[in-house]
This record gives structure tokens, sequence and C-alpha cells, in this order.
């Protein structure tokens, strides 16, 4: 009789590397559709606002759409083809082209009606205000008056 073990872990890898072959295929279908590339992001919290910076490399500011609600930004837009002929020489091109579509959702409430934007070299700069309520406010506790309070004869009588 012929005893066959079972190796739980090297059937996991086999099932891991099918996806993997079957996700590669399919982003390599979608290089030519509409959704080819993401811009990158960048969100810092700069105390009473946050910052955040797009990079959109070569893309008229007339064909980006920005969005913005008190919960999230989503910045839309498309990077045109320059040119419908074959240029002469090109033998590869990275490049990518196309509609995209990003939504952010932001870690505290934004005034949306405050946004100040900046578009230079490529990257979209997005001033985005806190609410009043989501800034960090700074409150000073005072020491001595607690310590007082645990002494004092008034609240002694009460126990």
């Amino acid at each position: 009789m012929l005893m066959r073990y079972w190796q739980p872990f090297t059937s996991i890898e086999t099932i891991r590397q099918q996806l993997d072959k079957a996700f590669d295929g399919r982003a390599t279908a979608r290089d030519n559709s509409e959704a080819a590339w993401m811009p990158a992001l960048e969100l810092a919290d700069a105390g009473d606002n946050f910052v955040l910076k797009a990079q959109l490399p070569g893309i008229d500011p007339k064909d980006i759409d920005v969005q913005v609600t008190r919960e999230a930004i989503s910045i839309s837009g498309e990077r045109r083809y320059e040119n419908t002929e074959e240029k002469p020489g090109y033998v590869r091109s990275e490049f990518r082209y196309g509609k995209f579509h990003r939504t952010l959702p932001l870690p505290a409430q934004i005034q949306n009606d405050s946004v100040q934007a900046e578009y230079k070299d490529g990257i979209l700069t997005l001033t985005l205000p806190k609410v009043t309520e989501a800034r960090n406010k700074v409150v000073k506790i005072n020491l001595a008056e607690i310590a007082g309070a645990s002494t004092n004869p008034a609240l002694e009588q009460a126990n």
C-alpha cells in the first residue's frame, strides 16, 4: 500500500502561485483599458490641515477633476496620448495613458469649502483645513487644583 503524506503548505503555495498568475494576466490585459494607471498620493497631517499631494505628471490641469467632501477626496482625469501615429524609432513605451480615478477617505472631517489647491510641476497639492472639532486642541490641566481638591475639607466631610 502506498502512503502519501499531505503537506498543506505545499498546497497553499500552489494555490497562491495560481492566483498570482491569474491576477498578473488580468493586469496585463488591463494595460490598454481605461484604468491603466493610478497616480500616487501622499497625505500628511500638518496640525490644523491635511496636505494631500498627487503625482500627475504630463496632465493638463483642464483634464483633472477634483471633488472634495467633508470625509473624502476624489481625483479623476485623463492623461491623453499625444500622438496617434506610430513614431519611428520607438521600440518600447512604458508610459501609461488613459483615464484614472482615485478616492481617498480622510481620517478626520475637513472644511470642504475652504480647500486650497496648487498645481505645479505635475504635482497637485491640496491644503485641506480640518473642522474645528477635529483639530488638536491643547488643554492645560492644573494639577495643583486637582491636588488641592483631594485635601479639601469640604470633600472630606462628604465622605
